[in-house]
């Protein structure tokens, strides 16, 4: 991967990462909002040290490790990506309470519009701030969007170091296997 510049990666601080979605995907994985790595390059977790890629292969969704420039191979699995913030930040606790709030309307029309079988949310304290939900825990929710069941990650960033890449790929496979049972 090429190596940018601070000044490049702020001027992508503007640029829309497009979705990589279809309809009725088994799993639609949504990221908290792309981080400035992600907006310069246009793929999804694109920041190395983002441990989405080693735990989406580790835990059983993809046969094999995948590069951020390989996202567009998700749709073939039933997979897809989307982010409950479009705008591009360095850090996730640069948006508001009101971008969350925002994105969380607008990713329910999403996914009411597209169908996956399972809305999977990168981040517990992002669905909590996006749906208002402050007792939410990782794992499976009670709330449904449409026909569409939710389920709550870990965040994969690199920062999160309370999950480790093992305990990541194992939650990912909790839903894995949720995702197959449907």
């Amino acid at each position: 991967m090429r190596r940018f510049t601070q000044e490049e990666l702020e001027a992508a601080r503007d640029r829309l990462v497009p979705d990589v979605v279809a309809d009725g995907l088994r799993v639609l994985f949504c990221g908290i909002n792309p981080g400035l790595m992600t907006a310069a390059t246009g793929h999804h977790f694109a920041r190395p040290g983002n441990r989405f890629w080693p735990a989406l292969h580790r835990s059983g969704f993809i046969p094999r490790l995948l590069a951020p420039s390989e996202q567009h191979e998700l749709l073939s699995y039933g997979l897809g990506i989307t982010n409950v913030v479009a705008r591009a930040t360095a850090r996730a606790d640069e948006l508001t309470a009101e971008e969350y709030r925002q994105g969380g309307r607008e990713l329910a029309v999403k996914v009411a519009r597209l169908r996956p079988r399972w809305l999977a949310v990168l981040g517990v304290t992002a669905y909590r701030a996006a749906f208002d939900d402050r007792k939410a825990a990782v794992g499976p929710q009670v709330r449904t969007i449409g026909s569409s069941r939710v389920w709550v990650l870990p965040n994969p960033s690199g920062l999160n170091a309370h999950w480790t890449p093992t305990t990541l790929a194992e939650e990912f496979a909790r839903l894995r296997e949720a995702a197959e049972r449907d």
